[in-house]
């Protein structure tokens, strides 16, 4: 009676353990598995803040040259600025997880109004301020 008991065992062993092998490479478990690594893979809170404070000052520095009519070659400054805006809101997006263009920008190239109003309204929905 022991042994068909000791081989009845063995075999529930293996058994289970082909069934956790299974269940381990199925598709949901990866996917559970995923959304926990992203939850605990965050980004890194010193670097939104850093984001954060580079982003109000460049809007700083954008109301300053805007409302300031004395300033020397005021609209190389503005462009400058607002470059400058843009990149670090792509850099924003990208440390938030949004969806960017990652093409370069270019000298004769400019983000649009609504573009710019969009990760805007994407990163303050997801809790950034600046």
């Amino acid at each position: 009676m022991t042994w068909p008991l000791a081989y009845l065992m063995s075999v529930v062993l293996v058994l289970a353990i082909m069934a956790v092998g299974t269940w381990l490479r199925s598709a949901p478990h990866r996917a559970a598995r995923e959304r926990r690594r992203r939850r605990r893979d965050g980004p890194d809170p010193l670097v939104t803040l850093a984001i954060q404070i580079r982003l109000g000052e460049l809007s700083h520095e954008l109301h300053k040259v805007t409302e300031d009519p004395d300033v020397y070659a005021r609209a190389h400054h503005w462009r400058a600025a607002q470059d400058a805006y843009d990149a670090m809101l792509r850099d924003a997006c990208r440390a938030a997880g949004l969806a960017v263009v990652d093409r370069p920008l270019r000298a004769d190239e400019r983000v649009t109004e609504d573009e710019r109003l969009r990760e805007e309204l994407e990163l303050s929905a997801r809790g950034w301020s600046w």
